[in-house]
């Protein structure tokens, strides 16, 4: 049962003044670093199922199959670059693999419908959960920002066309860094721009193995899986794991007492 924060204060104004030893759950709630900002990879904000459904449009019966080696080719190129120390933008790597998910199942895509496919993701929207959200962590005093894999161009029209201008203080992408993640020196842009410990930012996941790589860095992390998909086992687990922002804002807002 978590202490209110009134009475762990005059626990530990108490305790300093008697000069009795903290130890425990106490001391190590004493020692954690307060959270002061929060990253966003895209999609725990941007929905994007609407890609889905154009998919399903253009190619009714195999919208589900198209997308997901398309989505699981892009993250392969982008591992596959990273390691091979071949960068290409996501927006390139994104492009190539629809151009290899549609070879492999043999369904032919036009030029125009590949164009369709790709601007879809300059236009999403946010999840309905996200603007309460985030206006409830900006009131709270947090600083909010994203680190994605986005090019900076997919990251600006994304948020102009869901109305999210002024909300976030940085906007980085790990194309900064010429490679992705979990590659550390990716997550390490969220320090650098914050100048924060990174202790005191938590990384707000929508991928497990993003989860898993942000941990690995060292934020404290926390999985929105909207999914429901499972734990990825690489030695890992996310601080904490919840469906909605909303849950995430609860967490966080409760941790700060």
């Amino acid at each position: 049962m978590q202490m209110p924060r009134r009475k762990f204060v005059k626990v530990m104004a108490g305790s300093v003044a008697t000069g009795i030893a903290i130890s425990g759950p106490l001391a190590a709630a004493a020692d954690r670093p307060a959270i002061k900002a929060i990253l966003f990879d895209a999609f725990p904000i941007f929905d994007p199922r609407p890609v889905l459904n154009l998919m399903e449009q253009l190619r009714p019966g195999h919208g589900a199959e198209l997308m997901n080696l398309w989505r699981t080719r892009q993250f392969e190129y982008t591992w596959l670059r990273s390691l091979g120390g071949q960068y290409q933008d996501f927006w390139k790597v994104t492009q190539d693999a629809l151009i290899f998910a549609s070879a492999g199942l043999k369904i032919d895509l036009s030029a125009a419908e590949q164009r369709q496919l790709m601007d879809a993701h300059l236009s999403l929207k946010p999840w309905p959960d996200v603007p309460a959200a985030l206006q409830s962590l900006q009131h709270a005093g947090l600083r909010l920002g994203f680190l994605s894999n986005f090019t900076p161009a997919m990251l600006a029209s994304c948020i102009k066309n869901s109305g999210l201008d002024g909300v976030f203080e940085h906007v980085l992408s790990t194309d900064a860094a010429r490679t992705y993640k979990p590659d550390p020196k990716a997550y390490q842009l969220g320090v650098d721009a914050l100048k924060l410990a990174r202790e005191e930012v938590v990384f707000a996941a929508f991928a497990g193995w993003d989860a898993a790589g942000a941990k690995w860095f060292g934020y404290p992390t926390y999985w929105v899986n909207r999914l429901q998909t499972p734990t990825e086992e690489l030695g890992v687990k996310p601080d904490a794991t919840m469906p909605t922002l909303t849950e995430l804002q609860t967490r966080v807002l409760g941790k700060r007492g």
